[in-house]
């Protein structure tokens, strides 16, 4: 187990006692974007944001000790103990905390834009920023496999077998290549790429693209392509302590600083320079290599 304690001279988050990334099966880690552990010795502090920014990745938790706490302007949910909690893609901020003030602790497995419709038959558009009970979607499945989670004591055992029920699921989904191309492109430009070049690309009309996306993904490309533009500068923000979003190369992937104080008020919540003077020391649990 990999064991820090994050924080700077002022504020510290020490709750967090363990924070571990699960490389993910061979055959998995294409369309897996991480699996990871976090464990906690309590709720998190309460002048922390505990914001947790959208990222481009649907999810399924799987609280092992004490619950999750999930709060958005839109909605707030209440994961419960061994439960499976299924998370929809999200192009809006949330914050997270434990349920109760004790130990706690969860594992996550975070898909893939490519991989996300590999695993799970839904309508992405339906369960884009929504939180649900994994049974009320996947129904005996999911009770299936939460009832071998609560079985096993084992924090690997329990990775192993959320492994394995996502392997007989993967192999049960065909590829759509049209659609993983795009995908492909949008990431490897690091979401500069618009929906006029995937037309010029594939063959395929806006239209059309546009609806699949709705249909594998939930997000439109141009929506995916501006959560996964954001991650960049995010990423960097969460693990730099110098305001380097005011310097002129910060802006590389933006038209002007007005385009992203924009995408950085819808992401985050916040202004550039409210977010500055805020604690969302949590959040860069989730970026510390």
């Amino acid at each position: 187990m990999h064991i820090f304690d994050i924080g700077n001279a002022n504020i510290s988050i020490r709750v967090i006692t363990n924070f571990q990334i699960i490389k993910p099966d061979p055959h998995l880690e294409n369309y897996i974007e991480r699996i990871f552990i976090i464990e906690s010795s309590g709720k998190l502090p309460s002048d922390d944001l505990k914001l947790i920014v959208p990222n481009a990745c649907p999810k399924l938790v799987i609280p092992f000790k004490n619950g999750l706490i999930g709060k958005s302007k839109e909605w707030e949910y209440f994961s419960n103990e061994n439960t499976i909690t299924f998370i929809g893609i999200s192009d809006i901020p949330a914050s997270v905390d434990f349920q109760h003030n004790g130990t706690a602790g969860n594992i996550t497995i975070e898909f893939s834009p490519l991989g996300a419709y590999r695993f799970l038959s839904l309508n992405w558009s339906e369960v884009k920023n929504r939180i649900y009970n994994y049974a009320d979607i996947a129904q005996k499945i999911a009770c299936e496999l939460e009832e071998k989670l609560i079985n096993t004591e084992s924090i690997q055992t329990k990775i192993n077998l959320a492994q394995q029920f996502l392997t007989n699921q993967f192999i049960s989904h065909s590829n759509d290549p049209v659609f993983d191309y795009c995908i492909e492109q949008i990431t490897r430009t690091k979401g500069r790429i618009n929906i006029t070049e995937l037309e010029k690309y594939t063959g395929y009309s806006a239209r059309w693209i546009n609806m699949k996306f709705q249909d594998k993904i939930g997000l439109s490309p141009k929506n995916l392509a501006s959560v996964i533009r954001f991650q960049q500068y995010y990423q960097s923000l969460v693990t730099n302590t110098e305001m380097f979003f005011l310097k002129k190369e910060f802006y590389n992937y933006y038209y002007d600083q007005s385009h992203f104080i924009k995408d950085f008020k819808r992401f985050t919540g916040y202004s550039p320079s409210l977010f500055a003077q805020s604690n969302n020391n949590y959040d860069k649990v989730f970026y510390k290599e």
